[in-house]
């Protein structure tokens, strides 16, 4: 229970990466407020994380809306509060072509991936400053903002590149208030959003999805890709002890598939 007595907010978390990011903290101690812009799975994984024995809030919150974060922030302070421990996880894309991505498709994915991280980042870390005991703010980035190619598009590898840059930034500004700022880039991870980026592909190669999978899998150096629970033990880790002394850094977990 390395995280007791702290509270965690976890954006995107009623799903995937993000509720397994939930559940880890919530076994380690800590409280944690779900937002997710789909309410009905934010309060799936907030039971869950009563069901652990800590406190939950479910929040219904668009990250793409600087209101809904102020809104998020506030909620969390008042339901659970204070506010130790940031996870950006929220975040969008889709499979899209490099000369088929539009206006729309990119103002869409920065204003969440890259404009939603960024002012998540500024809030929390204005409570954590005003409630003076530091925090640990974890973004998750991608493999894909360090130039894998295999990302499903360039405007999220781009949006993804900025969340890494921005986490330095971070690291520097906010290291005198004792805020940690790192940042997870997972790759290939099995998530509902990856399936559907799996089933574009089968169709445009005319692959069966069995054998696209094979054939990712066989991609990765050490032969599996990830499941979310892989990203969520790298979030305990920076948000837990252990990692007091660890601060913008960007941490690849992707089985090999970028070494940098």
């Amino acid at each position: 229970m390395v995280l007791q007595g702290k509270v965690a907010l976890v954006t995107g978390a009623g799903r995937g990466i993000g509720q397994a990011i939930a559940l880890r903290l919530a076994e380690d101690g800590a409280d944690v407020a779900v937002a997710d812009i789909d309410y009905d799975t934010a309060e799936q994984t907030g039971i869950a994380v009563r069901e652990l024995g800590r406190r939950a809030a479910a929040i219904q919150a668009d990250m793409g809306s600087v209101a809904d974060i102020d809104r998020t922030l506030h909620e969390t302070v008042r339901e659970l509060g204070r506010i130790d421990i940031l996870v950006n996880n929220a975040g969008v894309t889709q499979h899209m072509r490099f000369l088929e991505i539009g206006e729309e498709d990119w103002d869409r994915i920065h204003a969440i991936n890259a404009k939603g991280a960024f002012f998540c980042m500024q809030k929390a870390a204005r409570e954590m400053i005003r409630q003076g005991q530091g925090g640990r703010i974890i973004n998750i980035a991608s493999i894909a903002g360090k130039g894998y190619v295999g990302s499903s598009n360039a405007a999220y590898a781009a949006s993804k590149g900025a969340v890494i840059a921005m986490t330095y930034m971070a690291a520097h500004a906010l290291g005198g208030d004792d805020i940690n700022v790192n940042a997870i880039c997972p790759g290939i991870t099995d998530t509902s959003m990856r399936q559907s980026i799996v089933a574009r592909r089968s169709q445009e190669l005319d692959t069966p999805i069995e054998e696209l999978q094979r054939r990712i899998r066989e991609s990765v150096p050490i032969g599996r890709t990830n499941e979310p629970a892989d990203i969520a033990a790298m979030a305990g880790f920076l948000a837990g002890p252990g990692a007091r002394n660890i601060t913008g850094q960007t941490f690849n977990v992707d089985g090999g598939l970028v070494m940098h």
